[in-house]
């Protein structure tokens, strides 16, 4: 992953705010990376299992697929703040590459508050549908079906306060692999 480059690289203040609230998501990146890693762990583990199982012992684990969903899922909207981060998502940059870079910066800080706004409505969303649903247990499992909306109410509140770190001018938008090729 490419550093991002931080507001002293930029010439920005440094304000106790500011180191506060990086210090807050980096707290958060920390504690996702680790949760990242164990599901990681716990779905390679379990589909392992299934495989041996099903064609090994002719047999299976009745709540093996359940698990590696719900592990799949978890790990996809956990790392995805992670991608906001450091630039990783798929865009289509032509006409931001056509403007000049004192054009860019304000540019990319607007659609970065218009991504917290989409992603505050995600939270929103998601909160009411896993509410809606928490009372439905998964079919072999003892976990709410809402599980799946938590994971993403999770993921949505951490790329929220990435994005934020962009709009407040913490950092500046991510460099790409290729920009430094």
């Amino acid at each position: 992953m490419v550093p991002a480059r931080d507001a002293a690289d930029r010439g920005l203040p440094r304000s106790a705010f500011g180191r506060a609230y990086r210090g807050l998501v980096a707290g958060v990146d920390k504690i996702s990376y680790v949760l990242i890693v164990v599901i990681t762990a716990v779905m390679t583990t379990t589909v392992t299992a299934q495989v041996y199982y099903r064609y090994v012992l002719n047999d299976s684990i009745d709540w093996a697929d359940e698990v590696s969903r719900l592990t799949f899922v978890w790990m996809i909207f956990l790392a995805l703040p992670h991608g906001i981060r450091s630039g990783a998502h798929v865009g289509i940059d032509i006409l931001v590459n056509a403007l000049s870079q004192r054009l860019r910066e304000p540019l990319f800080r607007l659609t970065s508050a218009i991504a917290v706004g989409l992603f505050m409505l995600i939270i929103v969303q998601a909160t009411r549908v896993g509410i809606a649903v928490w009372d439905q247990p998964m079919p072999t499992l003892p976990i709410s079906t809402g599980m799946f909306y938590v994971a993403l109410i999770a993921g949505s509140a951490h790329s929220v306060l990435i994005l934020l770190v962009f709009v407040l001018g913490l950092e500046a938008e991510p460099r790409h692999a290729e920009d430094d090729a």
